[in-house]
């Protein structure tokens, strides 16, 4: 694609990296017939494709964002469904990102969206911040018929949708160690995750250490900085970025790590690109390029080492692949592999590529096209007629859980039930051996 941008513009080398980005698309279309989307919209701009010609105009112009720009690049997922279809190699994940944070250093978004999305900033990503949120949701789901007949307050009834009935008791937060360890890892705490479902923790947790591996929550860790790095809030997602490399190199300086594990895909999928994000920084660019490098989802760290043997469970498993780790870290057959060797029968969906309309924040944020989303992902899961839906992400959990009475679980769940842990809570209905 031709771009115009002033010689001055690129002496930035931000936008000296978009405008390299923008020229390696082609415009094929192929991004098209993968995009959620636009199969669900049919508009060309709210395609890949159409927002590249946006956010080129708007950069190339160093244009204020307007209105229509806005609304087609936060209609975005940043699923990355696009970027496997891509045949030309474009890094739209780098150029949305970019867009994103242009919009929010120079456009002033009506006063209700910059309230909704301040909160979620402050809120989402603290874990106590969050439970006690949720505790006040369940006060505030007496509101819901009022909050969904309302558009401007959709979101607050989406968020309040996903709060829990009951909350779970608090993860536990303390190392787990083995005697004669083959190894040390790090395992990110994570945000929503130990919130809403701590259980997936405690599971890896349990296998890793059956497999041989001391497990350790780094000190002074917190959010992976995802869900506000995807607002545009750049500020607070590189300090979220520079906190965590911190964290880690101190344990990798006290003893070493063979890996950083992730069992929130969507997390991983940032922590994998903080060397991109702290490149231009003099004191961060190597550390953080270094825990990248060490970044694993859990599933791609079990498919490499010896899990021990267990019981094979007689179960029908529909996967469903979080779009942060098909799209994002190319990660697509180890889970699969993973549940097979463990004993499971494995089934994919139909459109298993299309998002399932969570997305971090979107589902709260965009709360119709996440909804018609989550109702198309879950009516192609149901077809498979599974005992039980295994994800990789916390978000995928939560709305694709909403939607469905099949229970819900993290594919370590069903890897640490089959190598001798506990049945998960959610499977406690089903009928096995």
């Amino acid at each position: 694609m031709k771009t115009e941008f002033r010689p001055e513009a690129l002496a930035d080398p931000v936008m000296a990296g978009s405008e390299a980005i923008i020229r390696k698309c082609v415009h094929c279309g192929f991004c098209t017939a993968t995009c959620p989307t636009y199969v669900l919209l049919g508009d060309e701009l709210d395609s890949p494709r159409g927002r590249i010609y946006l956010i080129k105009d708007m950069l190339e112009r160093e244009r204020v964002p307007t209105p229509e720009i806005v609304k087609h690049v936060d209609r975005c997922l940043s699923c990355l469904s696009c970027m496997t279809t891509c045949p030309s190699g474009v890094n739209y994940m780098h150029l949305v990102d970019h867009a994103r944070i242009y919009i929010e250093a120079r456009f002033k978004r009506p006063l209700r969206e910059r309230l909704i999305r301040a909160m979620l900033a402050w809120t989402l990503p603290h874990p106590a911040r969050f439970r006690a949120a949720l505790a006040l949701a369940r006060l505030g789901r007496l509101g819901l018929p009022l909050f969904n007949r309302i558009n401007a307050l959709r979101p607050l009834a989406a968020m309040l949708a996903l709060a829990p009935a009951r909350l779970p008791p608090p993860a536990d937060d303390s190392n787990a160690l083995v005697a004669g360890a083959r190894g040390r890892v790090a395992l990110l705490r994570g945000c929503a995750e130990p919130v809403l479902r701590p259980e997936f923790r405690q599971a890896a947790v349990r296998l890793l250490n059956r497999a041989g591996y001391d497990v350790l929550l780094a000190p002074g860790e917190g959010c992976c900085g995802a869900l506000i790095h995807h607002m545009g809030r750049e500020t607070d997602s590189l300090d979220a970025a520079r906190r965590n490399v911190d964290a880690w190199q101190r344990l990798i300086a006290d003893g070493g790590l063979d890996a950083v594990l992730v069992t929130a895909s969507g997390c991983g999928t940032t922590i994998k690109d903080y060397g991109f994000m702290l490149r231009d920084d003099p004191q961060y660019a190597a550390p953080a390029a270094a825990v990248s490098a060490l970044a694993r989802d859990i599933s791609e760290f079990l498919a490499k080492i010896d899990l021990p043997a267990g019981q094979p469970r007689a179960l029908t498993v529909a996967y469903h692949a979080a779009c942060s780790l098909q799209h994002g870290q190319k990660v697509t057959e180890a889970p699969k592999r993973l549940l097979t060797r463990a004993g499971y029968d494995v089934r994919t969906p139909a459109e298993a590529h299309l998002c399932c309309g969570s997305a971090g924040t979107y589902n709260i944020l965009q709360p119709e096209i996440a909804g018609r989303l989550g109702d198309r992902k879950v009516a192609n899961l149901e077809r498979l007629r599974p005992d039980v839906i295994a994800t990789g992400n916390i978000g995928c959990a939560m709305q694709i859980g909403q939607r469905t009475g099949i229970p819900v679980v993290h594919i370590v769940e069903l890897l640490d039930w089959a190598a001798g842990g506990p049945m998960p809570d959610t499977l406690s209905s089903l009928s096995t051996d």
